[in-house]
């Protein structure tokens, strides 16, 4: 059972505080009755929902596992015109909204779903869920640095912070390094690196929680199962 207003909200009928406008207005119908209780309660599998003569379908929940590849935004527009990750997808999953972003020259794993509360569950802080990512940078980097990201620096009033990090491979020159974090603050990888006057060359994220990008293929796309659905929300 959910609240009527963000039933409608969830079917794209209109935003919450239109659809309580809507209820209050007489305009829904619920099982044939106008309802105009902001507190009512829908079951989307039975319940008839009527809205201004219209019948409200409640709208498939779709989780999608997308390869960015670098050189899109993950907004739907740009401002500057720049391809967008949903120029990647086919006509039927433009109801989707990015979970998080990765920055224009970023790369790899990102999801996108038309579920509010999946979204809030993989970005909010207080969930902790851990995204994994390999930056290819130019210089050495040395294990005191890595040492320093883990406990935490302060770059631009914010605290940045790496879960793990170690080195994958590397010489004097270039370094291939893994890191774990589990806030996503703006460009934060990145930002760990600048902070030591580090350039990053290439940034992937190949994982989010258990998920990882495997062999999807950039610029491709695929549904999440059930399986993997259940293990980044539970």
């Amino acid at each position: 059972m959910v609240r009527l207003q963000k039933f409608l909200a969830d079917a794209g009928v209109a935003s919450r505080r239109a659809g309580e406008k809507l209820i209050l207005d007489g305009l829904v119908r619920v099982n044939g009755h106008i309802v105009r209780l902001l507190g009512t309660r829908v079951d989307p599998e039975r319940d008839e929902v009527v809205v201004d003569g219209r019948i409200v379908r409640a709208r498939r929940k779709v989780y999608l596992a997308l390869n960015k590849p670098p050189g899109c935004v993950c907004s739907r527009r740009d401002e500057h015109d720049r391809p967008t990750v949903y120029d990647l997808l086919p006509e039927e999953w433009q109801v989707v909204h990015s979970v998080g972003r990765l920055d224009f020259n970023s790369e790899g794993l990102i999801f996108l779903t038309n579920d509010g509360q999946f979204s809030l569950r993989l970005t909010h802080p207080r969930y902790g869920v851990r995204k994994r990512y390999l930056a290819t940078v130019e210089g050495e980097v040395t294990r005191p640095m890595l040492a320093l990201f883990v406990s935490g620096i302060w770059h631009a009033g914010e605290k940045l912070k790496a879960d793990k990090a170690h080195i994958v491979s590397g010489s004097r020159t270039r370094c291939v390094v893994e890191l774990e974090l589990s806030e996503g603050k703006n460009r934060e990888v990145r930002r760990l690196f600048e902070s030591q006057a580090v350039t990053v060359k290439r940034l992937q994220r190949v994982q989010i929680g258990k998920i990882k990008l495997g062999e999807l293929k950039p610029g491709k796309w695929r549904a999440l199962t059930a399986a993997e659905i259940k293990t980044l929300i539970s």
